[in-house]
């Protein structure tokens, strides 16, 4: 089953910019938010970013999946690093996280990321 990423993130993105609109406070607290937990500090943004992505794969959120899979290619993620991440992911999570880091997979592939482990 491929799922188009782009296409998902697009489609959530059209609707929260409507809830933006609707409940801007609500929302403005969650970009705050974000923007607090995801910038450098101890842990840079890629290592943050990791993270994030471990945890859309243990909610089983597709959406996050192209949010965070956007933004590891965007910080220079290499694939080692990403499959790394997904092994904590299956370790952590058991046969349902392993079934769900495919889509992961496919997600950072969709946006750009390297489809093979380099040497």
């Amino acid at each position: 089953m491929t799922k188009n990423y782009r296409d998902i993130t697009a489609e959530v993105s059209a609707y929260l910019a409507k809830l933006r609109a609707d409940i801007p406070e609500t929302l403005r607290g969650f970009s705050a938010l974000a923007s607090a937990a995801g910038k450098d500090g101890a842990l840079d943004k890629k290592t943050k970013e990791l993270i994030a992505m471990a945890l859309s794969v243990g909610a089983r959120c597709d959406p996050c999946l192209g949010y965070h899979a956007e933004a590891l290619v965007k910080a220079g993620c290499t694939r080692a690093e990403f499959e790394e991440m997904l092994g904590m992911c299956v370790y952590m999570g058991g046969g349902p996280s392993l079934m769900y880091v495919a889509h992961a997979l496919q997600a950072f592939e969709q946006f750009g990321g390297p489809t093979a482990r380099e040497g």
